[in-house]
């Protein structure tokens, strides 16, 4: 096998790849599609599941004190008070004179090679912006006529439960990340399960944030999946607790097959008031290296916030020095999208097999929507067909495999290699007799090596493969 060296693993590659396969598809596409949605199609919702499965196995299964939580859409409108989100979960707005584009400001300083972000004050971003309007360009039309930086609050409203015509005047939000869940259910957790300080509690599910812009493909959502961990702990351990999950949550990439030096840190340089600490790993997408995860020292804000608002006791006794205190806060979180957008990018390659150039996704086997491919040779021959079926239904009850009898072998491999296949099996005339009788061929993926294998055997194999 030769390969290519620094295939290039575009945007465009990735979409198109993406699409053609069933990965991921643009929301409401018939309509003419909906900016900031995406629909996961049959191989992506396998491969989503999958990354999902991997980060709750080794944030939840793999610690001993950390469990796991469902929480509500939906919440009480005081929660979003007392976080801060309904006076602060706001993004720069900037909006071109000419053709009323709307665009983040931050992100348009960012393309020209200035900093910003959403943390400044609006005096400070419009003087960043006005000190680069020579060089910022409209996204749409390429003018440089705008308007003056203003936050937009990013919440999305809803009418739930309110049936008055001015319902937007006090409205139930959809909630703009996962974690104000988990602190409105640390008191339920405390006291309905084994726990106590220090515990995590684990959570994947989904946001809505009334993005300016989404942009990136799926990278930047407007309905977004999060996979969180929030660490409750003594207030002088937070820092020693958030340095440990620092290295765990790098270590994670790594074992997941994640080449280093794709991987960065980068440290927050406005933090919020009541941070102590807040480091991102940011990932080289095709469009350079941007955020992916986020580690945060959140310190005693976020459970203090909700007992003063709610009037309820959400302070922790220790039961072995009986000291009452509010537990600190460590923070992980990565999104769900950018996770799946990472992954693709992460094993996508091309290069040459059998002479032929070939894509393919080299996933690992955990991630892999898609286990095992089963072939039967020729689909106009009854007993390899049915010896496939034989072999198909034995397979499929021990891990996720498909049956494919369309077109020649090559074009069927090809297929598999472009969805991250790890090993094809095909049921050949040396299946049905002779002295290998009941041996399957099995091609693997990465070097297009092929084995006979016992059927007896198979599944042991392609566990271990």
């Amino acid at each position: 096998m030769n390969e290519i060296q620094n295939p290039a693993n575009s945007m465009e590659k990735i979409i198109s790849l993406c699409k053609r396969r069933g990965f991921v598809f643009q929301g409401s596409e018939i309509y003419g599609g909906l900016a900031g949605t995406y629909d996961y199609g049959p191989y992506g919702v396998e491969l989503a599941n999958n990354i999902k499965a991997v980060w709750w196995k080794s944030m939840v299964q793999g610690e001993r004190n950390i469990v796991g939580l469902d929480s509500a859409i939906f919440t009480h409108p005081k929660v979003w008070e007392a976080s801060g989100h309904v006076g602060g979960f706001a993004d720069p707005l900037v909006e071109c004179k000419e053709c009323n584009t709307r665009s983040r400001a931050d992100h348009l300083i960012e393309d020209v090679g200035a900093f910003a972000d959403e943390k400044m004050s609006v005096e400070e971003i419009n003087k960043v912006f006005d000190e680069h309007r020579d060089k910022i360009k409209c996204v749409k039309c390429g003018k440089k006529n705008f308007t003056e930086v203003r936050y937009i609050n990013l919440l999305v409203k809803s009418n739930l439960g309110n049936f008055a015509s001015d319902w937007a005047k006090e409205p139930t939000y959809l909630r703009g990340e996962t974690c104000q869940g988990i602190y409105l259910n640390f008191k339920n957790v405390l006291d309905s399960s084994r726990v106590k300080v220090p515990f995590g509690i684990a959570q994947v599910g989904k946001a809505f944030r009334n993005e300016i812009a989404p942009r990136q493909y799926i990278f930047r959502l407007r309905e977004l999946t999060q996979m969180e961990m929030q660490m409750f702990v003594k207030p002088e351990d937070e820092m020693t607790t958030y340095e440990k999950w620092r290295q765990k949550r790098w270590q994670y990439y790594l074992d997941l097959g994640f080449k280093e030096e794709n991987l960065k840190w980068h440290e927050h340089e406005n933090l919020v008031f009541y941070a102590k600490a807040a480091w991102d790993i940011e990932y080289k997408f095709p469009f350079g290296f941007k955020e992916l995860e986020g580690i945060h020292a959140r310190g005693d804000y976020d459970l203090s916030q909700h007992q003063k608002f709610s009037g309820k006791d959400l302070s922790y006794l220790d039961p072995v020095t009986n000291e009452r205190y509010v537990p600190h806060v460590v923070e992980t979180s990565v999104g769900l999208d950018r996770s799946f957008l990472a992954v693709v990018t992460e094993f996508y390659d091309e290069d040459e097999l059998g002479g032929e150039t070939r894509t393919v996704l080299r996933f690992p086997r955990t991630l892999a929507p898609i286990k095992v491919a089963v072939f039967p040779l020729l689909k106009n021959k009854p007993e390899l067909v049915a010896k496939a079926e034989e072999v198909f239904t034995m397979l499929s009850s021990q891990m996720r495999a498909e049956f494919d009898d369309n077109g020649n072998i090559g074009k069927r491999y090809r297929r598999q290699d472009e969805i991250g296949t790890p090993a094809c099996v095909t049921i050949d005339f040396e299946t049905l007799e002779g002295d290998t009788k009941d041996t399957v061929t099995v091609r693997n993926r990465d070097t297009g090596a092929q084995e006979r294998v016992h059927i007896s055997e198979l599944v042991s194999y392609l566990m271990q493969a």
